[in-house]
């Protein structure tokens, strides 16, 4: 296990960590592991906790002892060392010593008097990024100067990337907002590193593999792309969607939401392949460091029987990995647990069937939670509390399967039930599946609890608790959706999380709020405009926990790739009902032609809706939940 502290869903992200595990940071941390090796073994002042991520992120240099001046931290054990009082400083024969904080000179000068001399100082300022690299320089904490995020991204003639998103930061305020690049091949060698120039306005971001690999003449290439955004406000994450194609006129197609910034302990939600699939997991090292053989390993989930990935991953590279080969016997329905010990941001997998690939994310599963049996007796004024909604695709061309699935460590039991309903929000079915067990394997096919001729447009379900036959929850109830085309010619899958949706009252920080504190009861949210030929789509949810206005009041804007809006239509959602928006469909060709490179954004002063964007060709589906700013 890497020991890092990456993100706190109360406290957020760490900032220290982005600092550290930048890959310009990251190669000035190597100068400075190289001077401390010379310099003999050193002493290291820890006044801020760093030094046990520094450890983790740099572990080649010699240590002679730590120090800290917190007398209530003192006998702490820090990466194997024991915590001594600074004041014993003055004794230590080390040559060196490394004040393990940023912005260091106040404390150097403090702590002047108890420098033996000849000790040489050095500080965590040498492997600060340059000031050009800054969005606020004043503060090189401020989270706001590392705005990141890894992009897998691809061009290898069989297929290519294209990562979409919008200037958001505008909004808050920013101007003058560039991304900083740097393209890593599958071995962690950089490829190229670039500036991408971003609209000084709310205007379309597109960054395109192919684009990429002819500037820069580039062979085919399978590996990942670091962003680093500088000038921005309001948001530290770098959000995007991203496209997968075919090039070579296989007709695969993809789509998925931003990688996620934080590499995390465990991840969940990974499916394991049908008799005809090959799946396989993508694992790219966020750091520069290598992933030690053993490090990284499957399970069959809630099997508790790990099976080690036998290869060390170089700094930066990507490692595809055939599941077959180390859970053969894993089988769909069945889910597999990668347990990733910190060395990677959410991982993309790819299924291979009949020719054609679809690729998808895994989530996060929570190592902080515990089962709390307050939503046992949540108030009535929450209504039917946590909902899981997700798209029921028109049922004459798709079926539509769900597959619940634990997303925290200490879940053994998911008791749940389906609730099915209309596009106008009437209840259609209800079905209640027990207290299902960690190591379940129950895929819900909507075909086995709907007649033939029930929601033939589609509609939705919401998975939802039902303790009736025990069991209990944590409040991160997570479920993979997939989508396969009747003649078998194309899937796609997604997966998402439940909130308590719509509601005035509130509990522990639901219905959650990406801007300000609960409840949050407003939409903004992004879909890229697609072409003509490969069209954009999107189902929007008005999932409502408990009764709430009873039609939405969403505003579908077109906007073009300058960030001005082109046109507006209106658009009513029944509560508990559903809609799909076809922008190709829905306005004037004349405004589709203006808005050539856009973007649309789904907007409600109202409710709160949930979305799920795609794109069609041909029999072609990507389809992946959206993302707001």
């Amino acid at each position: 296990m890497l020991e890092i502290d990456t993100f706190d869903n109360v406290r957020g992200g760490n900032t220290v960590y982005k600092a550290l595990s930048h890959p310009l940071a990251a190669a000035r941390l190597n100068d400075l592991v190289a001077d401390l090796r010379a310099a003999g073994p050193v002493a290291v002042y820890d006044p801020e906790r760093i030094f046990v991520p520094l450890r983790a992120l740099a572990p080649d240099f010699p240590v002679a002892a730590i120090y800290v001046h917190d007398t209530l931290a003192l006998g702490e054990t820090r990466a194997g060392f024991i915590a001594r009082p600074l004041s014993d400083l003055p004794a230590s024969t080390a040559k060196t010593l490394l004040i393990a904080v940023f912005d260091a000179d106040r404390l150097a000068a403090r702590i002047g008097g108890l420098v033996a001399p000849g000790m040489t100082i050095q500080t965590l300022d040498s492997v600060r990024l340059p000031e050009t690299l800054l969005t606020n320089p004043r503060r090189y904490l401020d989270p706001l100067n590392f705005a990141t995020n890894f992009v897998f991204f691809r061009d290898d003639d069989a297929m290519a990337t294209r990562l979409t998103t919008a200037n958001y930061w505008h909004g808050y305020g920013a101007r003058a907002v560039r991304l900083w690049c740097r393209l890593f091949d599958d071995t962690g060698e950089v490829l190229a590193t670039f500036n991408h120039a971003v609209p000084d306005q709310p205007g379309s971001i597109s960054i395109a593999s192919g684009d990429v690999r002819r500037a820069h003449n580039l062979g085919p290439f399978t590996g990942q792309l670091f962003i680093h955004a500088i000038g921005v406000a309001g948001h530290d994450v770098v959000k995007y969607a991203l496209d997968t194609y075919a090039t070579d006129g296989g007709g695969s197609l993809s789509c998925t939401h931003d990688a996620n910034a934080w590499p995390a302990e465990r991840y969940a939600g990974l499916p394991a392949p049908r008799a005809d699939e090959r799946v396989v997991l993508w694992l790219q090292n966020s750091h520069a460091v290598p992933i030690p053989a053993g490090a990284i390993s499957l399970d069959r989930m809630g099997a508790e029987a790990p099976v080690m990935l036998n290869a060390m991953i170089p700094p930066f590279a990507t490692l595809a990995i055939d599941v077959a080969t180390l859970l053969p016997d894993t089988h769909w329905p069945d889910q597999i647990e990668l347990r990733a010990g910190r060395h990677v941001v959410r991982p993309r997998y790819e299924v291979t069937r009949h020719g054609r690939t679809r690729i998808a994310h895994v989530n996060v599963e929570r190592a902080d939670l515990r089962p709390d049996p307050g939503l046992k007796t949540l108030s009535p004024l929450l209504g039917r509390g946590f909902l899981l909604p997700f798209p029921i695709l028109n049922r004459a061309e798709f079926t539509t399967i769900a597959l619940p699935t634990p997303m925290a460590q200490t879940q053994t039991t998911m008791p749940i039930r389906l609730d099915v309903f209309a596009p106008d929000g009437s209840p259609i079915a209800q079905r209640t599946y027990g207290a299902l067990p960690r190591n379940h394997a129950l895929a819900i096919d909507l075909d086995d609890l709907l007649s033939p001729d029930a929601l033939p447009d589609g509609g939705h379900g919401e998975l939802v608790y039902d303790f009736s036959a025990g069991g209990e929850a944590d409040g991160w109830l997570h479920g993979l959706f997939r989508y396969e085309r009747r003649d078998g010619a194309h899937a796609a899958e997604t997966s998402f999380g439940a909130h308590i949706f719509n509601t005035i009252m509130t509990w522990k920080g639901e219905p959650q709020s990406y801007a300000g504190p609960p409840p949050g009861l407003s939409t903004r949210l992004f879909l890229d405009l697609g072409t003509a030929t490969v069209p954009s789509f999107c189902v929007l949810v008005y999932p409502a926990s408990a009764p709430w206005h009873q039609m939405s009041q969403t505003m579908i804007l077109l906007h073009d790739s300058s960030g001005d809006m082109v046109a507006e239509l209106s658009l009513a959602i029944a509560c508990s009902g559903s809609a799909t928006v076809k922008p190709w469909l829905m306005f004037d060709p004349a405004d589709l032609a203006r808005a050539a490179g856009g973007y649309v954004i789904i907007r409600d002063a109202t409710c709160r809706l949930f979305g799920y964007h795609g794109k069609r060709c041909g029999p072609a589906l990507a389809f992946d939940h959206m993302f707001g700013f």
